[in-house]
């Protein structure tokens, strides 16, 4: 990243620096082209306030100072015939009615033009003014074009180009170092983010990283306290299963306690085989993204009948009333997974409620709610009855056959459907879970 950034200021600068040395450049011709003229222009009117028009003598003096000076002299008369140069002979010379300075001053008493050179890579300035005589006095000076003056100044500009590159690329590497300082901080002191000082800029990046850390942190804790508890899940029934069967192996059963261990080793891998198929539903449900859930029209109160329905036997065996209310309510969600939230929320409303209860669940406007007043949940507890292998009452549970995962399988559901989920209760008074989609 540090090199990134070096690369990007040496770019930006290299190109500021160019854009820069240009504009300088053509802003210092510019400048230098008024001063010539102005020059020029100086030379010119005082020439014209003199009397040697008429006075070969006086012509030729001035002539000859204005040549010290690189100041070229020329005479032409009203017709546009050279009648003195101080620098080439005027036999030679052509009819200037044609030069524009000299058009412009015979019209409108002044004029000046600037002529290039492309085969000396010189530019010529030329001033001139129309005298009372009718004739016009020109002045000219030849000087380096900007190309020159531009090839001339190169070794300068790439020495200070140079030297303005090193600088840029030390104080950039000092910015970058300052910069980065706080971010690379960040890389080896995850533990201690809070006590970190960054830039205000990089705030949120640093409360998003916390944040982010924080729940990788809580997540290997819940991974490392999951396979704590599937390992002690698994062991409770399988060491049953094999001190039963081991028993029966040794002939240290009668038939009658054969039947029995018979069937203490059924409900013991009936309860395995319900664990792990819980085990492995919760694993499809968390790697499965919402973008790849498949959906369909589903009518939430067709599925809570279907739902009573199947639990109707189990309810009558807990003593528990089960009833349906609603009406009709579309939503868009996968079917299969609507039936098994449904399901797993009114079986667990059946088996932690207490005799002569009942167990409400209503569907209307994408809104389910299953309601009983079985044993409650305190409140310190309602954050937590959705994490896996989470109960309320242990005793009860080993009792029913639930294998703690029930309401974590409803939870990531839920969070694949985008609905909300809610809990009210109170201990002795029951729950209400409310499922909005």
């Amino acid at each position: 990243m540090k090199r990134i950034i070096n690369i990007y200021i040496i770019i930006i600068s290299t190109f500021a620096i160019l854009l820069t040395a240009g504009f300088c450049t053509v802003a210092y011709y510019e400048v230098f082209k008024e001063e010539v003229m102005s020059d020029l222009k100086v030379y010119t009117e005082l020439l014209a306030d003199t009397d040697f028009i008429g006075d070969e003598d006086s012509i030729r003096e001035y002539a000859g100072q204005l040549s010290k000076e690189n100041i070229r002299m020329t005479l032409i008369d009203s017709q546009g015939e050279v009648v003195f140069d101080n620098v080439a002979e005027v036999e030679g010379l052509e009819n200037h009615d044609n030069r524009v300075e000299i058009g412009d001053a015979l019209k409108n008493g002044t004029g000046s033009s600037i002529r290039k050179s492309s085969a000396i890579n010189r530019s010529n300035f030329y001033y001139a003014m129309r005298l009372s005589d009718g004739s016009v006095l020109r002045t000219a000076r030849e000087t380096n074009s900007i190309y020159k003056i531009i090839t001339h100044a190169l070794w300068v500009v790439i020495i200070v180009a140079a030297a303005i590159l090193l600088m840029c690329f030390m104080i950039g590497n000092f910015i970058t170092k300052g910069l980065l300082k706080s971010i690379e901080h960040i890389a080896y002191h995850m533990e201690n983010l809070e006590d970190i000082k960054t830039y205000k800029e990089l705030e949120p990046i640093v409360t998003h990283i916390k944040e982010h850390h924080q729940n990788i942190v809580k997540n290997a804790d819940m991974r490392q306290e999951f396979t704590a508890n599937i390992s002690h899940e698994l062991k409770t029934p399988l060491t049953s299963v094999s001190g039963y069967a081991e028993l029966i192996e040794n002939g240290m059963a009668n038939e009658a306690d054969t039947r029995k261990f018979a069937g203490e080793i059924h409900k013991n891998a009936n309860r395995l085989l319900t664990l792990i198929n819980d085990i492995i539903r919760l694993s499809e449900l968390d790697t499965t993204e919402h973008e790849e859930l498949s959906t369909e029209q589903v009518d939430l109160y067709e599925v809570v009948l279907d739902c009573v329905a199947m639990l109707e036997l189990s309810a009558e065996k807990h003593n528990v009333e089960l009833r349906a209310e609603g009406k009709k309510t579309i939503i868009d969600a996968n079917k299969d997974m609507i039936e098994e939230l449904v399901y797993n929320l009114c079986d667990n409303a059946v088996h932690y409620n207490k005799p002569g209860g009942y167990v409400l669940i209503s569907a209307a406007d994408g809104v389910l709610k299953v309601s009983d007043n079985g044993i409650g949940i305190a409140k310190e507890n309602q954050s937590r009855v959705f994490e896996r292998f989470f109960r309320v009452d242990k005793s009860r549970s080993k009792k029913t056959g639930g294998t703690g995962l029930g309401l974590a399988i409803v939870k990531h559901i839920v969070e694949l459907h985008s609905a909300t989920l809610n809990i009210e209760s109170e201990v002795n008074m029951g729950t209400t879970i409310t499922v909005t989609f």
